[in-house]
């Protein structure tokens, strides 16, 4: 028996649903900006008012954003907004699927003070409200309201499959919401008014706090009462006292084929909803819509009423009044009516989405990307006409959302999702009454090289200069007021990757020949078919950095590395300009070795001056680094340290005197790790005590002194460091109370001789041997802000004053009784303890500082600080002594961050060296770097923290930023090999993504890519659309052997999109540009490419084996014609000098049925081709059939083999087990699943000796299967037994299969070493651009992890309140389905454990009958056995 494990490793990105809120702060919040301050190329216009927050869910993923807008105030005439991006609050991972998100206002109550909630729905009809909790800086579950099981049966009314889940739509005045289920039941939450709410909670914020809008009650409207049978859509409208909700039904069901019988079937109907007595009268409805009415769009006061959108019209509806406007010639005027109104040029509305951009001006993104403004023509509340007008083209939408008045957000599936920002302007302009259109593509105007810096500010400029649309009516008698200009903007975007058809595995372009083991995955990269139509695009996904390597020396037995700069006096007056700092050059590189020291120029090339210079270079350095300003350089020894004025020693210290109290002739204590943070440095010294050395920026001149608080203290202190905290405003001043706001700034800026320019505060990050963490400021050392067992790693650390009374025997009395209780178990946990800490605020007007520590056992904690300022924080200082100063922080608070992706580090006991390096600019980026075994880097994007690991090298022992001449913006690295290497990082690709990106546009829909290993190239299948007149498209639509035209064809006038395919051979370009395409094969009409594969087949006439391109296709020409194909062999050669490539057909050959996957199985080459597969011989001329079997009843989605067996998934039929036989020369068929299952992708799943057979299906599941043939229940072994299934929430398009890395346990000796080798993983791409895999996990592992899940299902508080157990159930969707074993383990439940704190995870392990280091070297294990790429 074999078990497997489920893991995600790169989360979806394709955006589902976007929507619009106040949920971090009230509308009331925002201080409005003054006109002046706008940007006059947006001429005169309201301010920008206050922007809501914005919610977007991808799959099973949540995420809140905020819109930071940058103000430019460069020119004196007119500063404007140089550009807005989207900085992330949180997200979460979530146990469901997310079906629809609403946003329930909290209306005008308070003032406007109240905030808005998130309203979240999951398939069946599950749904969660949740709030935003400053305290926690997170969201968490308000009200949870489910309407599935046994107690609800009867609202599915028998049905078990429904066309949709739950869908949500809030009342505008947040007074109720309705969520329409199964169909028919449309459940109602009324809102709470005022402060009830459904919990009244206890530690609820007192009145003056924010409180969200929140649900009181639920009951459910059946609407098969009300004589509706298939509601479209429904919405909530503006203008009425009670909320009145329109519903968009049908009441008899038509299609396309029957509206010249039945048409115009569609109607809406418009109900007062009262709450309060759960009564719903009819108070008007519109009849007559056509049966193509797909959404409602709910018109903004003063106008009201409702939009009807339909694929070929758009109606406006209200009490009143009534107008249509037709979009194409296919619109049909309902029989009494008279001739429709109709629009200047034919679009097809199906499947777009809308939004409002002003009262009377909505905007429509159609299904082909194009943007289309509606403006409604009215007077006092009547509308007259409706005009369309066409605007910007842009990205394939899935949902859109107004933000405030400025902004509205492009959410997409298909594409990148972009946020824009738009200014209307009214009237004024005497340009003649006609469109004026300019229509550009909206990302087109984006340079590729800027694109890939999506998080650099130089993209944000303002596109849209110029590009001006007008829409006017030509009606003289509207007054000229009406003219209305818009311009659009492009401010920022969100990367995706999805849709993922199809991927394969190449060589990068920069991959090294000679690594092996763990490094060798950093050559491979995956190239992956994503986007759709013009949104089509290759994406290449690295998941390591692989830096591009400038120079290259060996330097064996560094420890360590350091670049610093220098000013002169004389240069420093000429460059106090503030810009210069971060272009300034660095002037020597400082290498610690293990018994002495270099020192090298860094100005042009590297030149060893170790002799000419004052450093210390006798023994290793500890550290160095500049103070005063860069005027100055400190370089501390493990005796001493020395002050440099570039190349001269201005002062020495020595640190020997400082252990002669403590007598008992001791040695002398010696420095173990430095932090520097002008004009401070703090020491740590061997014997647990630290110092601190005090700079004097007049005289630069350093002084040591003792901390008096630490003298004679017995705590030991495993670790500190210093934070800067600079800025216009120190960030951590508004953590501490306002008194000591109004002193501390004072001091400050006297204190520095009456100049005004403010340096920051410095503070002191302490942790003792014990686990606590206290932080001081300096120089004065009191202590601001301290947490009991920091190393615990709770989710959330507040001072720990404000969690316990400050009774010092309390404490003490407390800490002695948790010592005895922790004798009980030995867990390894006494010998933990923090070893390194870093604190670090990067660039960026908003953005919070980062804590960081690691510990013994590998672990690496991160936290994002963050300021609550409670109202509980307030009474409790008030109990406090006077001698607690009220300089503490008492509203600073840190959250931690999961960190998913990393694998924990091999701790050796004796290292001590320095691992977290931070940058600010490393090719543009800002974050910091981990050294040690697995070196990983930490960037941050949008106050979001990216890892991307770097396994190229091995362990790498020191690392420093350098920027100078040769390397701009690069950076020094050692491996632990000892060779160093100058790099930089490679600037293709786009780091804001969970795996580094680069993004090939190719203008097409790509299907299926293959990678040619011989010669370096991916061939793909692309379908370009091209309009063709519909009389040639008809005419190919007739069989050429019947001969016979059925109608007349010569009349029909007009263009028909049609797909056209060609195979492209492209080429990865050496300097990591974009791709070349080296040669294309054109398809002929109407033929589709359906498959391409490279296959080695066995060449009879030569006696040798070919390498040869093959590509399966299909005439696809309407119903009345059969079903042909065609297999195309194609040779590819490839100059070596050169980058000519010809493409060569050695052969091709029409078959019947489409041809929809090709493979070699030893030699020969399978084809399906309709509803058989058929083996051939290659004679290198022709294909010769060999064997046949009748076996997929349908179609087949994939073929796969191993050795001579091969497994078949059909699209409807589930799989075969099939099996070659050379010497009797036939196709036999081992078994086969007797279900029904509508398969994806299939594969093999390999562990040692173990084969089994994985499919995924279009119900979003994965099963395993295994053939047995003695056991009983296989019937003589016809029927593959189930061996686990699980539900992974995605549609899986692709598994490939890759070799398991070895892990350390492997390393150690255990199992027999052929079994652990023979261990295959399976990476599978999805349609929401997430990346996963499935890897084989052995029965002990099994055992364990699956009985720690079943535990964290009950003890993990789940965001909005879902259950894992239920969302990873089979899903059969009402088909008859024997439930199979639970064999697979969740890793995404899993990875929930290491972010419990230490005292839980140590006691659920207990619990479950093992120790916390074998669950977290199991998880760890998996982690390295998969870190592919």
């Amino acid at each position: 028996m074999s078990f497997a494990g489920y893991k995600s490793m790169h989360l979806p990105t394709g955006v589902e649903n976007c929507a619009a809120g106040f949920i971090t702060h009230s509308a009331s919040d925002f201080s409005p900006t003054t006109t002046d301050e706008l940007d006059f190329d947006f001429p005169t216009q309201k301010p920008i008012g206050p922007i809501p927050n914005l919610i977007v869910s991808a799959a099973n993923i949540i995420e809140l954003y905020t819109v930071r807008v940058q103000e430019d105030h460069g020119d004196s005439k007119s500063p404007n907004v140089s550009g807005a991006r989207l900085e992330l609050v949180c997200y979460y991972r979530l146990h469901g699927n997310v079906e629809t998100v609403g946003v329930l206002p909290a209306g005008s109550v308070d003032g406007g003070k109240r905030r808005d909630s998130i309203i979240l729905t999951f398939q069946d009809a599950k749904i969660s409200i949740l709030e935003f909790d400053d305290s926690i800086h997170g969201l968490r579950t308000s009200s949870m309201h489910c309407f599935e099981g046994p107690e609800w049966l009867h609202l599915k009314r028998g049905r078990e499959c429904f066309a949709r889940g739950p869908l949500v739509k809030v009342d505008p005045q947040g007074r109720c919401a309705g969520i329409l289920v199964y169909g028919l039941q449309m459940i109602m939450l009324k809102a709470a008014e005022g402060s009830s709410a459904l919990v009244v909670e206890e530690n609820a914020p007192s009145a003056g706090g924010t409180l969200a809008a929140r649900i009181e009650s639920s009951y459910i409207i059946n609407l098969r009462e009300l004589d509706m049978k298939h509601i479209k859509d429904f919405v909530f409208i503006h203008g009425y006292i009670e909320p009145v909700m329109v519903i968009l039904h049908e009441r008899e069901l038509t299609w396309a084929g029957r509206v010249s019988w039945k048409h115009h079937t569609c109607m809406i109907s418009a109900l007062s909803v009262s709450t309060a007595l759960k009564q719903h009268p009819l108070i008007w409805s519109g009849t007559n819509l056509p049966h193509d009415a797909y959404k409602l769009l709910a018109v903004p006061s003063p106008i009201g009423g409702v939009l009807v959108v339909c694929a070929n019209t758009i109606h406006y509806h209200s009490q009143s009044s009534s107008c249509v406007l037709a979009v194409n010639n296919f619109a049909v005027p309902d029989d009494n009516s008279q001739e429709m109104a109709r629009s200047s040029f034919n679009v097809e509305l199906d499947a777009a989405q809308a939004t409002w951009l002003t009262g009377d001006v909505a905007i429509l993104s159609t299904k082909t990307g194009e943007l289309l403004l509606l403006t409604l023509v009215y007077d006092g509340r009547t509308v007259q006409r409706l005009d369309l007008s066409k605007s910007r083209a842009s990205v394939l939408t899935s949902g859109i959302a107004t933000m405030g008045n400025s902004f509205f957000f492009l959410g997409s599936r298909l594409g990148d999702s972009l946020l824009v920002q738009f200014a209307s302007k009214v009237g004024g302009s005497t340009i003649p009454s006609a469109i004026k259109e300019e229509i550009g593509d909206i990302e087109g105007d984006i340079p590729s090289a800027k694109r890939i810096r999506m998080s650099s500010s130089d993209i944000m400029q303002d596109i849209a200069n110029g590009e001006e649309l007008s829409f006017y009516s030509s009606d003289p008698n509207i007054a000229e007021s009406s003219q209305k200009t818009f311009s659009f903007s492009v401010r920022d975007s969100l990367i995706n990757v999805g849709p993922l058809r199809d991927f394969s595995y190449g060589l990068r372009v920069n991959a090294d020949p000679n690594a092996v083991g763990v490094a060798k995955q950093s050559n491979y990269e995956l190239v992956c078919c994503s986007g759709h139509g013009k949104n089509g695009a290759l994406s290449v996904l690295q998941r390591s950095i692989r830096p591009e390597t400038i120079t290259q020396e060996s330097l064996p037995g560094c420890k360590g590395i350091w670049a610093v700069y220098h000013k002169s006096a004389r240069s420093h007056i000429i460059e106090s300009s503030k810009g210069s700092d971060d272009d300034e050059y660095h002037a020597y590189l400082v290498i610690s070795l293990e018994s002495r020291t270099m020192v090298l120029q860094t100005a042009n090339n590297l030149e060893e001056v170790t002799e000419n210079v004052d450093y210390y270079i006798q023994g290793p350095t500890i550290a160095a680094g500049n103070l005063f300003g860069r005027r100055r350089v400190i370089q501390v020894f493990a005796c001493g340290a020395r002050v440099l004025d570039g190349a001269f020693m201005t002062q020495e210290l020595s640190f020997k005197v400082t252990n002669a109290e403590a007598g008992s002739g001791a040695e002398d204590a010696i420095v173990l790790s430095v932090s520097i943070a002008d004009p401070y440095v703090v020491l740590r010294m061997s014997d647990g005590s630290i110092q601190l050395l005090v700079g004097d920026p007049s005289s630069c001149t350093v002084s040591v002194t003792s901390p008096a608080a630490f003298e004679g203290s017995q705590n030991l202190i495993s670790a500190c460091t210093l934070y800067h905290d600079k800025g216009p405003v120190p960030w951590l001043r508004t953590a501490s109370s306002d008194a000591w706001l109004s002193t501390g700034v004072g001091e400050a800026i006297d204190g520095a001789d009456g100049a005004s320019q403010d340096q920051g505060d410095v503070y002191c990050l302490i942790c003792y041997e014990s686990g606590d963490l206290e932080i001081l400021d300096v120089p004065k050392l009191n202590r601001v802000f301290e947490v009991d067992k920091f190393l615990s790693g709770r989710a959330h650390l507040i001072d720990s004053l404000l969690q316990e009374p400050p009774v010092d025997c309390q404490r003490h009395s407390k800490k002695g009784s948790m010592d005895m209780s922790g004798h009980g178990r030995k867990d390894g946990s006494d010998s933990i303890k923090v070893v390194e800490l870093a604190m670090q605020r990067w660039s960026g007007q908003h953005s919070r500082p980062i804590l960081f520590g690691i510990l013994s056992d590998g672990t690496i904690l991160c936290y994002h600080a963050y300021i609550y300022e409670g109202s509980e924080n307030a009474p409790k200082l008030e109990e406090f002594s006077s001698s607690i100063s009220a300089s503490r922080l008492h509203n600073l608070r840190f959250v931690r961050i999961p960190l998913d992706s990393y694998v924990r580090e091999e701790m050796s006991p004796g290292s001590s060296n320095k691992r977290i390096t931070m940058f600010k600019n490393i090719g543009g980026c800002q974050g910091s770097f981990f050294c040690g075994s697995r070196p990983v880097w930490f960037m941050l994007f949008r106050e979001r923290i990216r890892m991307h690991p770097q396994i190229c090298d091995g362990p790498i022992a020191a690392f420093t930023v350098l920027h100078n001449v040769n390397c701009n913006h690069g950076f020094i690295y050692v491996t632990a090999q000892g060779s160093l290497k100058i790099c930089q990082l490679p600037s293709q690709l786009s780091y804001d993504n969970h795996w580094p990106v680069q993004k090939i546009l190719l203008k097409g829909t790509p299907h299926q890519v293959t990678y040619f290993a011989d010669k370096n190239l991916y061939s793909l299948i692309v379908s370009v659309p091209v309009a063709k007149p519909i009389n040639q498209v008809l005419s190919s639509l007739v069989d050429q052997e019947v001969g016979l035209v059925e109608h007349d064809m010569t009349n029909v006038d007009g263009t028909y999109n049609v797909e056209e395919f060609e195979v492209r051979i492209m080429e990865p370009e050496k300097s990591g540009g974009p791709w070349q395409t080296r040669a294309t094969i054109p398809m002929q009409i109407s033929e589709n490419a359906l498959t391409v594969r490279v296959v080695t087949l066995f060449n009879t006439a030569k006696r040798e084996n070919e390498t040869l391109l093959a590509i399966g296709t299909a005439y696809v020409q309407g119903e009345d014609v059969a079903a042909r194909g065609r297999i195309i062999l194609c040779s590819i050669d490839k100059s070596p000098d050169g980058p000519q490539t010809s493409v060569l057909e050695v052969y091709s050959k029409e078959l019947k049925g489409a041809i929809s996957a090709v493979t070699s199985i030893q030699g020969h080459l399978l084809i399906a081709s309709g509803p058989k597969i058929i083996l051939h011989r290659w004679t290198g001329s022709d294909l010769d059939g060999v064997a046949f079997y009748d076996v997929p009843p349908l179609h087949v989605v994939s073929l796969n083999i191993v050795k001579n067996f091969i497994l078949l998934g059909d699209i409807h039929k589930s799989i075969y087990f099939l099996s070659w036989k050379e010497q009797d020369r036939q196709l036999t068929l081992l078994a086969k699943d007797f279900g029904s299952l509508d398969c994806l992708a299939t594969e093999f799943l390999i562990d040692g000796s173990t084969l089994s057979l994985i499919v995924s299906d279009d119900q979003k599941n994965v099963q395993i299967f295994y053939y047995a043939p003695k056991m009983s229940e296989s019937w003589k072994g016809q029927k593959l037994l189930s061996r686990a299934e699980f539900h992974v929430g995605s549609h899986i398009t692709k598994f490939m299969r890759l070799q398991l890395l070895p892990t350390i346990s492997d390393r150690t000796g255990g199992a027999p070493v052929s079994d652990k080798t023979n261990r295959f993983g399976l990476l599978f791409g999805t349609l929401d651009g997430s990346i996963g895999c499935v890897a084989p996990l052995d029965e002990l592992t099994f055992r364990r992890l699956h009985s720690l899940q079943r535990k964290l299902v009950d003890t993990v508080a789940h965001v909005a309140g879902l259950n894992p157990k239920s969302f990873r159930q089979f899903q059969s969707k009402g088909k008859a389905h024997r439930p199979g074993p639970d064999g697979i383990v969740d890793f995404e439940l899993l990875c929930h454990y290491e972010m419990l704190s230490l005292e839980e995870q140590m006691e659920i392990a207990q619990q479950v009958g093992t120790t916390r280091m074998q669950v977290i070297s199991n998880l760890n294990d998996l982690a390295l056995s998969t870190s592919f790429l």
